[in-house]
């Protein structure tokens, strides 16, 4: 049991890609900048996504995530864990 986390999730997002706006429904996350050039948007604040970021989004919070570029993929790690 790993418990308090609930997920680890290794994520990629192609070039000039986008997540739109959603709301952390069930848990707290973390979105952790791995290689890229990206930026998330947290309940309208804008925060970088690139190698060593973090961002935390706390349970009811609006994300979207945008790669900022139009040549290399953004790689970034979400880890959720209960509140």
């Amino acid at each position: 049991n790993a418990h308090p986390f609930t997920a680890v999730l290794w994520c990629e997002l192609t070039a000039g890609g986008s997540v739109g706006r959603h709301v952390q429904q069930e848990f707290p996350e973390i979105v952790i900048g791995i290689e890229g050039t990206g930026a998330a948007t947290v309940d309208g604040a804008p925060y970088s996504l690139e190698r060593g970021d973090v961002v935390h989004l706390p349970l009811g919070s609006v994300l979207s995530i945008e790669n900022r570029s139009n040549e290399q993929s953004l790689t970034y790690v979400i880890i959720k864990a209960r509140g």
